[in-house]
């Protein structure tokens, strides 16, 4: 006989009252029994919070410790620790999340990470006492509050490529460049549900320091540069369609001669953003950009953007190395809010995505 989630409570209502229990409560909750953990664990628990209205978008950022700089300045004072920060936007709080496994003094430099469902998945990245170069995945679950490693990534180490998310189960790698610094084209998918990789075609040009963008079923590959052109940035952008397994012909004028695409972003009504000019920029449908909101002067200096439900975050610096700021451009209206951001939330952001939870 299976037991009642709730005793004298039927199962629909014990559920109805389980799709309540905020994320951060999962990992308690799924301590009181059998049952409820394989409740919460469950896909179509997610599924049921989202379609009632209470999954909430959580902002992750990897960003330097501005608490610790000063204390770890005279060990290394040209490497700052980086740890990851997250932004609840409903409640406007943030907080820490645990420390990597292996990593008790930061966090892999220069790493990629992409959401999957409620987890996080981090991939590569350096590490930050010995510089080497890592293959390393790692993946926290924002439902037993825990880290995991998962399968490294194939061959030889890469670094500086373009990752991204279809959300729900795969995380796309392409480009980057070698331990000899030879751009790479080839490319790549994580399935995190399976723990495995699986490789995809080639692209058409080599793309170090690309941006990856998972966009109406394809994965976007925006900018970066080939071995023999070091730092010189591609206009072009190409998109692998996961429909056909195939990659889409070059877009040859996406960017801007000798733009780095770091900033580039797509919102959930799939525009393309980025930052240009100390604007906000949307990509047109005739592939020109147009300014729609001027960027507030303390974030323009090494901004970084993250979206969500038609939100635009921003978080940059007036200076160089001054001390990072927030605002949230809202994508319907292009006005600004100004977020209350503590000093300890100050540090230099490297990247960030959005998780819905």
């Amino acid at each position: 006989m299976m037991m009642e989630l709730i005793p004298c409570l039927p199962d629909e209502i014990a559920r109805e009252c389980l799709i309540r229990v905020p994320y951060r409560g999962f990992s308690t909750a799924s301590a009181v029994c059998r049952g409820w953990k394989e409740e919460i664990e469950s896909l179509e628990f997610q599924k049921q919070r989202k379609v009632s209205g209470f999954t909430r978008p959580i902002v992750v950022l990897t960003q330097a410790d501005s608490i610790g700089a000063s204390a770890g300045a005279a060990k290394n004072p040209f490497t700052p620790s980086y740890r990851l920060s997250i932004y609840e936007p409903a409640t406007e709080t943030w907080a820490k999340l645990p420390l990597v496994p292996g990593f008790s003094d930061g966090f892999p430099l220069f790493c990629q990470f992409a959401g999957v469902g409620r987890k996080l998945v981090i991939i590569g990245g350096w590490n930050p006492a010995t510089w080497e170069v890592s293959k390393a995945v790692f993946i926290y679950d924002f439902v037993s509050a825990t880290w995991h490693r998962g399968a490294d990534m194939p061959g030889s180490p890469r670094s500086f490529f373009s990752c991204a998310s279809d959300s729900n189960r795969m995380v796309f790698v392409a480009g980057g460049h070698d331990e000899q610094k030879n751009a790479l084209r080839s490319a790549m998918v994580y399935d995190v549900a399976k723990d495995e990789w699986v490789p995809i075609p080639d692209m058409a040009l080599q793309r170090d320091e690309c941006k990856g963008i998972f966009r109406g079923g394809k994965f976007h590959v925006i900018g970066g540069y080939c071995t023999d052109m070091q730092g010189r940035f591609e206009k072009s952008a190409e998109a692998f369609d996961v429909a056909t397994w195939q990659w889409d012909q070059v877009q040859d004028n996406m960017l801007d001669e000798g733009t780095c695409p770091r900033t580039c972003v797509a919102g959930d009504g799939g525009n393309f953003y980025r930052c240009r000019s100390g604007q906000v920029a949307l990509l047109e449908e005739g592939g020109s950009w147009s300014a729609v909101a001027e960027l507030p002067p303390d974030v323009r200096v090494g901004p970084s953007l993250v979206t969500w439900q038609e939100k635009l975050m921003v978080l940059g610096s007036a200076t160089h190395g001054g001390r990072h700021m927030a605002y949230v451009l809202d994508l319907q209206h292009y006005t600004w809010t100004k977020l209350e951001v503590s000093e300890e939330y100050t540090g230099h952001v490297q990247a960030g995505c959005c998780l819905e939870v």
